[in-house]
């Protein structure tokens, strides 16, 4: 599955830029999407800005995409907490990969 995200654009150089995604910043090319200014967000796939978006819709889909991890590792430790009580309730029981 591929995934593309929002990024805010904190410097630019030619047709690579720094961009920033949850306090963590990366290189990013731009060289797909020209006009982009510093400031802007943009959809980067594969390291590289394929449009840019307006600041809401980058937020929408951000908050959406922190919402799926979270649900995401709830869902693993209840997975986990699961597994674990069905060890202690049959632990004579052969465990299967």
């Amino acid at each position: 599955m591929c995934l593309a995200i929002p990024v805010r654009i904190l410097e630019l150089n030619g047709d690579m830029a720094v961009g920033e995604v949850g306090g963590v910043e990366r290189d990013v090319s731009v060289m797909m999407t020209p006009g982009v200014k510093v400031g802007d967000y943009v959809i980067v796939h594969a390291g590289f800005a394929i449009q840019v978006v307006d600041q809401q819709e980058a937020r929408e889909n951000l908050k959406m995409l922190r919402e799926m991890a979270e649900a995401t590792d709830a869902a693993r430790e209840r997975a986990e907490r699961f597994r674990s009580g069905r060890r202690r309730q049959n632990p004579d029981r052969p465990r299967q990969a």
